[in-house]
C-alpha cells in the first residue's frame, strides 16, 4: 500500500527519469520478487502444518509439545519473509 501511495506521489519528471534509468524493469522485478516470497512462506508453513499434524497422528500423547514446536517454526518462517519483504522494497 505504502508502495503504491509513493507511486501516485511521484512526479511526470520523476517517473521519466527512472524510466531512462532502469527501462521500468525495476518495479516488475521486485513485484516478482515479492510474490515468490509469499508463495515459499506459504508453501512453507502448509509443509510444517502437515507434517505437525502427521506427527500428532502418530504419536497423540506428544502433540503439545509438536504444535508448540510447530508455532515456533512457523513463526521463524513468517519473520523471515517479512525480512525478505522488507529487503525487495528498500531495494
Amino acid at each position: 500500500m505504502f508502495e503504491f501511495a509513493m507511486l501516485l506521489a511521484q512526479t511526470a519528471e520523476e517517473i521519466a527519469l527512472q524510466e531512462a534509468t532502469y527501462g521500468g524493469f525495476g518495479k516488475l522485478g521486485v513485484g516478482i520478487g515479492m510474490g515468490l516470497i509469499i508463495l515459499g512462506a506459504g508453501f512453507g508453513i502448509g509443509r510444517i502444518g502437515s507434517s505437525a499434524v502427521d506427527a500428532m497422528a502418530r504419536q497423540p500423547e506428544a502433540s503439545g509439545t509438536i504444535a508448540t514446536n510447530m508455532l515456533i517454526a512457523a513463526a521463524l518462517v513468517e519473520g523471515v519473509s517479512v525480512i525478505a519483504l522488507i529487503l525487495m522494497l528498500i531495494l
